[in-house]
């Protein structure tokens, strides 16, 4: 991979923070009380890395039910509770975020509450003090390219001295379709050991298992 990388952009669900198989469940149980069901691959498929907004909208589509405004709501709130027992960081994550030595910060499809109270919880919240974008500051969420173009004009840095890490297709997506440099994180415990939809459309793409591969990637960004 190019190293000419001057900011390194993180995904914050099942990238820094093990959350992504938390929300699946949380909200494959909230749907049940409207009638639909599906399975954690359903929604790695299709609502990995979404907004809300678009997750509402897809469900809208594929299954001609309309959610409560309350549901939303009600959805976060369970979550948060199910944040508070049992959220932690992927593993090896802040001996990464210890040794970089490129500025780094976080972009994110969760609303700004979900992130600061999930960053609290795991103990990441200084790591990226004024340094977290979420996308409630863009008109069109990833797999649009607005979130990481916004990130990297925050933080002065050209798109294509960028590397992103993203765990989901939509994330990856936005991060090529930005002009990015991009890195398929696998490590998360949502992750099958199956080949993920991300390397067949984008086999380009190196992927990271863990994070103690980092350095090997990218040897000139870390001590």
């Amino acid at each position: 991979m190019n190293n000419n990388i001057d900011l390194i952009i993180f995904d914050c669900d099942g990238v820094l923070i093990d959350s992504e198989i938390i929300s699946a469940t949380v909200l494959i149980d909230k749907l049940l009380t409207v009638g639909i069901t599906i399975d954690i691959d359903y929604v790695q498929r299709h609502f990995l890395g979404c907004s809300f907004s678009s997750v509402k909208d897809m469900i809208h589509d594929q299954f001609n039910v309309t959610l409560a405004n309350s549901f939303e709501y009600e959805y976060r709130i369970a979550l948060l509770e199910e944040f508070d027992k049992s959220l932690q960081t992927t593993e090896g994550i802040k001996t990464i975020l210890n040794q970089l030595t490129v500025p780094f910060c976080l972009a994110t499809s969760s609303s700004p509450k979900r992130t600061e109270t999930a960053l609290n919880i795991v103990g990441l919240t200084s790591y990226f003090s004024q340094r977290i974008f979420t996308a409630a500051e863009v008109i069109n969420g990833k797999p649009a390219p607005d979130l990481f173009l916004h990130a990297a004009n925050k933080m002065k840095v050209k798109p294509e001295n960028c590397l992103v890490i993203e765990d989901s297709m939509a994330g990856v997506t936005a991060a090529l379709a930005a002009g990015m440099k991009v890195i398929h994180y696998k490590g998360g415990l949502h992750m099958s050991d199956e080949e993920h939809a991300v390397s067949k459309a984008y086999p380009e793409v190196e992927v990271m298992r863990h994070w103690n591969e980092f350095t090997k990637l990218q040897p000139t960004l870390s001590n």
